[in-house]
């Protein structure tokens, strides 16, 4: 092996490395916001769960158990919905940058191989140039599966993002109706 393929497969397996650590890095990241969020909203669950349970201890009869207990549901709905839309937000957050630090690598991966075809296509001896046509036909039918691919992913991503909408949307308002429900009958 002469000494520039060294040079060359060093610096490619640097650049591996550093794609894998920036890979790890987002990962790494996007769960201590999960487990951060996870945290809060234990914390947040104990204090409600302990708050309300001693409103609950103070009421006079059954009826008034029974309001004070639909006036408590309504928050407690309401930041439920809140957690599962933060914990998509941040998993989709999360998911947007990996696919971003992906294509990025790909992309450099790609031109990297055009050129070194290019290169050895100049260079070949006769018959090279159906060797590097071929290899030019791979790298083609490999970006354009990569990139449908990451078309993809981000259809998903977008129906996923319209589900939780509209999830949101229903839950808002089934917590307002709820509440005029709880309020008329006081």
């Amino acid at each position: 092996m002469s000494n520039p393929n060294i040079e060359q497969l060093a610096a490619a397996q640097k650049a591996n490395a550093e794609v894998m650590a920036a890979l790890v890095h987002a990962a790494f990241n996007g769960a201590e916001k999960i487990a951060e969020l996870n945290l809060a909203a234990a914390r947040d669950f104990l204090n409600t769960s302990v708050n309300g349970t001693q409103t609950l201890l103070g009421a006079k009869d059954v009826q008034e158990a029974a309001k004070l207990q639909t006036n408590l549901a309504q928050p407690n709905l309401e930041k439920v919905t809140a957690y599962y839309r933060n914990l998509y937000e941040l998993i989709t957050a999360t998911q947007k940058e990996v696919t971003h630090l992906m294509e990025e690598h790909y992309n450099q991966l790609s031109q990297k191989a055009n050129s070194a075809i290019e290169k050895t296509s100049a260079s070949a001896p006769v018959g090279g140039d159906v060797v590097a046509a071929t290899m030019k036909s791979v790298l083609s039918a490999s970006t354009q599966a990569f990139d449908h691919f990451t078309k993809l992913a981000k259809q998903f991503a977008d129906i996923a993002d319209a589900n939780v909408t509209v999830a949101s949307n229903a839950t808002a308002k089934a917590v307002g109706a709820a509440s005029k429900a709880a309020a008329a009958k006081k």
